[in-house]
């Protein structure tokens, strides 16, 4: 007897709060209302879950519409919680509903809050959208960014399953903003959830969410786990669309970053495999066997990729440093270490090399006369030097003076 009258003392606090937490809103003590309520809802005890949530729906509501009837009033205006009030009574509506579908001691379910909580909510939900605007042309980002959040969380909800809706033309666009203003903010989880919301959405412009997934994803990696699951979705995005060179780049970027030379060689392999035209691929390639001053290898992979472009200015730069760089390596092998001379044959074989390397670093002074993509006036200089060449030489020093300081 005692625990029952215990429970239902219980029971009696936790109604009286709803009924003090009613009086409270009526009286319009809103956010003491709100406060009042709070134990009642999660409290097992209370007779009418959802009533009482369909209370705090009701408060939650009301701090939004006062807000808002400032800003029509345009009076000053708290947008941030106005869009609060709406978005809490949003979810307080769909947990009234969560209740008041459960069936009663009859096996019957009746819900005498769906309907209007339904029309409330989707009859006030393009103001988020409006609001956001407004927001953002006031360079409020986390307003704009607040309400379009607003807008999406309540697009769906078992509230509308009886509700004729019509089709949601904004949905895919407010999701993308909001999430590319959330990744300006540097928020990057927030970007990358909309982002992703956007990409779902069938009438969105994939592209552009794919982009700014792997951009969040990019920025978000706080760990070695975090870029590896960034490099799969990369990868995976890479491969469905070879062609978008973003996607290339930002794979040479994590490559690079990564400071491993083995995967990034691999990788470059496996895209030059894969597409034999992409000048890119077979340029790094060369940039490494360059770095491992593997020059043959070097000068193959360069070549490639001029074949691919002629006219680009560091790969022919690069071919004609690894020419260079061969002959110094060969004249250094074909020079006798007793005497410290090279015979006339082998100083021809020398030549012939610093030869190819004068013809490629030609074609750089060809396509960048002002050298501003490729310091080739100092390697073709010394090449003259060395093959004799004094007219050549003074040709050079009239483009740049400095060459007579050497």
């Amino acid at each position: 007897m005692a625990m029952m009258a215990a429970a239902a003392t219980t029971a009696f606090a936790q109604d009286a709060l709803v009924k003090e937490a009613k009086k409270l809103y009526s009286s319009g003590n809103l956010a003491e209302a709100a406060e009042k309520l709070k134990p009642a809802l999660t409290s097992a005890e209370t007779a009418d879950k959802a009533a009482a949530w369909n209370l705090m729906n009701d408060i939650q509501y009301k701090i939004y519409t006062d807000e808002y009837q400032k800003l029509l009033l345009h009076q000053p205006t708290d947008t941030m919680k106005a869009v609060k009030g709406y978005l809490e009574g949003f979810k307080a509506a769909n947990e009234c509903d969560k209740y008041a579908q459960q069936p009663n001691e009859k096996g019957k379910v009746k819900n005498p809050y769906r309907k209007g909580n339904a029309n409330r909510y989707l009859n006030e939900r393009h103001i988020m959208h409006n609001m956001g605007a407004m927001c953002y042309q006031n360079h409020d980002m986390k307003g704009a960014i607040k309400a379009w959040e607003a807008y999406i969380e309540t697009g769906a909800s078992p509230l509308y399953e009886e509700t004729k809706m019509a089709p949601d033309t904004l949905i895919a666009d407010v999701a993308y903003n909001t999430a590319y203003l959330s990744y300006l903010e540097k928020d990057y989880a927030t970007a990358l959830e909309y982002a992703e919301k956007a990409y779902d959405f069938p009438d969105s412009k994939k592209e552009n969410c794919l982009d700014l997934i792997l951009y969040a994803m990019k920025d978000k990696s706080a760990n070695h786990a975090d870029s590896l699951v960034y490099l799969a979705r990369l990868k995976e995005a890479h491969k469905a669309l070879p062609e978008r060179e973003l996607y290339f780049n930002l794979l040479q970027d994590y490559y690079v970053r990564a400071n491993d030379t083995e995967a990034l060689m691999a990788w470059a392999k496996e895209e030059a495999q894969m597409n034999p035209n992409n000048k890119m691929a077979w340029a790094l390639l060369g940039e490494a066997e360059m770095n491992g001053e593997n020059w043959d290898a070097a000068i193959e992979h360069f070549k490639k990729a001029a074949d691919i472009d002629p006219s680009w200015v560091p790969v022919v730069f690069n071919i004609g440093i690894c020419y260079n760089s061969k002959a110094i390596v060969l004249n250094d092998q074909l020079t006798d270490k007793k005497t410290m001379r090279i015979s006339n044959e082998n100083a021809e074989k020398v030549k012939d090399v610093l030869r190819d390397a004068q013809k490629y670093l030609e074609k750089t002074k060809e396509l960048d006369p002002k050298f501003e993509q490729a310091r080739w006036p100092y390697p073709l200089y010394r090449i003259y030097y060395t093959l004799g060449m004094k007219d050549k030489m003074t040709e050079l020093e009239a483009i740049d003076p400095s060459l007579k300081d050497i």
